[in-house]
């Protein structure tokens, strides 16, 4: 069952639940997904990787909005970006710890024989291709960081 199958059998269901906030992530998910297939190149079909992109774009928006509520003293709106987030992540791949993730880029960066933070450019290419939809890119570029820099 593809991405767009499961977000309207649980569209159905938070529309029988009267979900309100289910209902808001699902229908912009598949906002996000028609906007996609109907995109010029598309070809009306989205590759399971890019269902994943679209799917940590949307968690994106709603983190970068939270965090400007959150300044702005605004629990209300602050409130339904945490609840979208939650339903939007329930469809992403499962986030790698930050052991995990630092134990996979110590390999890469033994892999690529980078020794200084200068190495950080050759380090991230291979890591943001290898943890796609695994971890988050300032995830990665903060461990990266951390472990140039000793």
């Amino acid at each position: 069952m593809g991405l767009e199958q499961k977000i309207m059998a649980d569209m159905k269901d938070a529309m029988k639940a009267k979900d309100e906030a289910a209902l808001r992530g699902l229908r912009a998910i598949k906002a996000a997904i028609i906007i996609a297939k109907t995109s010029e190149g598309a070809g009306g079909e989205l590759k399971e990787e890019d269902e994943t992109k679209l799917l940590q774009k949307l968690v994106k928006q709603r983190r970068d909005s939270l965090e400007i509520f959150q300044k702005q003293n605004r629990p209300d709106l602050a409130q339904k970006e945490q609840e979208e987030i939650a339903i939007i992540e329930k469809f992403l791949p499962k986030q790698m710890t930050e052991e995990e993730l630092k134990a996979g880029l110590s390999a890469i960066i033994a892999e690529v024989g980078a020794t200084s933070p200068a190495d950080m450019g050759k380090v991230m290419g291979a890591a943001t291709k290898q943890f796609a939809g695994k971890a988050d890119g300032k995830a990665i570029s903060a461990a990266v960081k951390e472990l140039l820099a000793k």
